[in-house]
């Protein structure tokens, strides 16, 4: 009962953020007098504590990414599908990637970076986001932005793809999605 409860505790703490990171030393377990004393254990994680999915375990693009943040989080990926036998440099007269890639994509999607959690479908906050990041841009002065069919996006220029509209959308997204990000934090 007493080892339960306390594997309930750390549980607890380790939901909350209260146990050491990697880095530290992690304490040594010990008994006193016969008794058992728990102690938190962190660097190997036991078989429980690492189930993970997939979709865990894949990167997430961060809105402040720089083109090389992105260039390195895809690495993995790229590696993943050379290894499965795809010449990620050959491309089909159409444009896309080279032939063979369906079962490559399935080997290595878990290494596939996600969206940044804004933008992702999963966030039950991507809505809100996408309304709030409208919003900010019209209040740029952007005169056609709309959320995006999916509600987790934005789409310029209105029906008659008005010019000014996506390239001041353009230009101004990025400073709006941090302005929103910012405020939600």
């Amino acid at each position: 009962m007493r080892k339960q409860l306390m594997a309930a505790l750390c549980g607890a703490v380790l939901l909350v953020g209260g146990c050491s990171t990697a880095e530290e030393a992690p304490p040594a377990a010990s008994s006193t007098g016969g008794a058992e004393v728990a102690t938190l254990q962190t660097g190997t994680p036991t078989p429980a504590a690492s189930a993970t999915t997939p979709q865990d375990e894949r990167p997430r693009e961060r809105l402040d990414d720089t083109p090389e943040d992105t260039k390195e989080r895809l690495k993995p990926y790229t590696k993943c599908l050379t290894e499965h036998g795809v010449d990620i440099t050959r491309r089909r007269s159409d444009g896309t990637g080279a032939d063979g890639t369906d079962e490559a994509n399935k080997a290595c999607e878990h290494l596939m970076p996600l969206p940044p959690w804004e933008f992702d479908p999963a966030n039950p906050e991507a809505k809100d986001f996408a309304r709030d990041v409208v919003k900010c841009l019209k209040d740029k002065g952007v005169r056609y932005v709309e959320v995006g069919a999916d509600g987790t996006g934005w789409a310029f220029g209105g029906k008659n793809n008005d010019s000014e509209s996506i390239s001041k959308g353009l230009k101004y997204s990025p400073a709006c999605e941090r302005e929103v990000a910012a405020k939600r934090k």
